[in-house]
Protein backbone atom coordinates (compact mmCIF):
# COMPACT_ATOMS: atom_id res chain seq x y z
CA UNK A 1 0.00 0.00 0.00
CA UNK A 2 1.41 3.41 -0.87
CA UNK A 3 2.47 5.64 2.03
CA UNK A 4 -0.03 8.31 1.06
CA UNK A 5 -2.95 5.86 1.32
CA UNK A 6 -1.69 4.54 4.67
CA UNK A 7 -1.47 8.07 6.05
CA UNK A 8 -4.99 8.86 4.84
CA UNK A 9 -6.38 5.72 6.49
CA UNK A 10 -4.47 6.53 9.69
CA UNK A 11 -5.84 10.08 9.66
CA UNK A 12 -9.39 8.79 9.44
CA UNK A 13 -8.64 6.27 12.19
CA UNK A 14 -7.26 8.97 14.49
CA UNK A 15 -10.26 11.25 13.92
CA UNK A 16 -12.78 8.48 14.61
CA UNK A 17 -10.83 7.19 17.59
CA UNK A 18 -10.57 10.64 19.16
CA UNK A 19 -14.28 11.27 18.66
CA UNK A 20 -15.00 7.97 20.42
CA UNK A 21 -12.42 8.73 23.13
CA UNK A 22 -13.91 12.14 23.93
CA UNK A 23 -17.44 10.71 23.95
CA UNK A 24 -16.33 7.95 26.30
CA UNK A 25 -14.46 10.33 28.60
CA UNK A 26 -17.41 12.69 28.90
CA UNK A 27 -19.83 9.82 29.48
CA UNK A 28 -17.60 8.26 32.12
CA UNK A 29 -17.00 11.61 33.80
CA UNK A 30 -20.75 12.06 34.26
CA UNK A 31 -20.82 8.88 36.34
CA UNK A 32 -17.98 9.88 38.69
CA UNK A 33 -18.48 11.60 42.04
CA UNK A 34 -18.34 15.40 42.01
CA UNK A 35 -14.94 16.22 43.54
CA UNK A 36 -12.21 18.46 42.16
CA UNK A 37 -9.42 15.99 42.84
CA UNK A 38 -11.25 13.20 40.99
CA UNK A 39 -11.69 15.56 38.03
CA UNK A 40 -7.99 16.42 38.14
CA UNK A 41 -6.88 12.79 38.10
CA UNK A 42 -9.49 11.70 35.57
CA UNK A 43 -8.78 14.41 33.02
CA UNK A 44 -5.02 14.01 33.43
CA UNK A 45 -5.30 10.31 32.65
CA UNK A 46 -7.85 10.83 29.86
CA UNK A 47 -5.80 13.65 28.37
CA UNK A 48 -2.59 11.64 28.24
CA UNK A 49 -4.06 8.18 27.73
CA UNK A 50 -5.43 8.73 24.23
CA UNK A 51 -1.97 8.57 22.70
CA UNK A 52 -1.07 5.05 23.80
CA UNK A 53 -3.69 3.19 21.74
CA UNK A 54 -2.77 5.22 18.64
CA UNK A 55 0.96 4.42 18.64
CA UNK A 56 0.61 1.19 16.57
CA UNK A 57 -1.58 2.95 14.01
CA UNK A 58 0.86 5.84 13.65
CA UNK A 59 3.83 3.47 13.35
CA UNK A 60 2.01 1.57 10.64
CA UNK A 61 1.23 4.79 8.77
CA UNK A 62 4.86 5.93 8.83
CA UNK A 63 6.37 2.57 7.93
CA UNK A 64 8.61 2.78 4.85
CA UNK A 65 7.17 1.22 1.71
CA UNK A 66 8.15 -2.37 1.02
CA UNK A 67 10.11 -3.10 -2.11
CA UNK A 68 7.98 -5.08 -4.61
CA UNK A 69 11.07 -6.87 -5.96
CA UNK A 70 11.72 -8.45 -2.55
CA UNK A 71 8.41 -10.34 -2.63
Amino acid sequence: MPPRARRFIATLGVVFFLAFWVWGAVTLHDRLPDAWWIDLIFFAVAGIGWGLPLIPLLRWAERPPQDDAAR
